[in-house]
């Protein structure tokens, strides 16, 4: 399975979500690629999204991209126990969990805070991380 992460390297709960999946995924599953970097912007771009705003955790994964809720719950199906679990949530509608995502999208900023800089991968991790 080939499946990349994009994240806002610059949220705070974003570069948070990128250890809580590394510390549960032993399969080593998921690379990651900050939306800051050249990578990231290439394959935003190529998947029609804008490169200058970033609202939306992205998976790709065997070349069929997921976004929003979808792209939380295909990357939790994939971690170690209990994390799989919380797909039951999909049983709400659609409509109702993207909106539910959007709200803490459109506002992670005020919520968690943003760094001034883009997460950097520790010298272990490097080969997790797309550039």
């Amino acid at each position: 399975m080939t499946a990349t992460i994009l994240f806002d390297g610059e949220c705070v709960l974003c570069s948070k979500w990128v250890p809580f999946v590394i510390k549960r995924d032993p399969n080593e599953h998921f690379k990651f690629c900050a939306v800051q970097s050249p990578k990231g912007r290439e394959m935003l771009q190529s998947l029609g999204l804008p490169t200058h705003s970033y609202e939306t955790m992205v998976l790709i994964k065997n070349g069929t991209p997921y976004y929003r809720s979808e792209a939380f719950f295909e990357v939790i199906k994939d971690l170690k126990t209990p994390w799989p679990w919380l797909r039951v949530l999909r049983v709400f509608p659609l409509s109702f969990r993207d909106w539910v995502y959007d709200r803490i999208a459109l506002n992670r900023y005020k919520l968690f805070g943003k760094h001034d800089y883009c997460m950097v991968a520790t010298e272990e991790l490097s080969d997790r991380f797309i550039r």
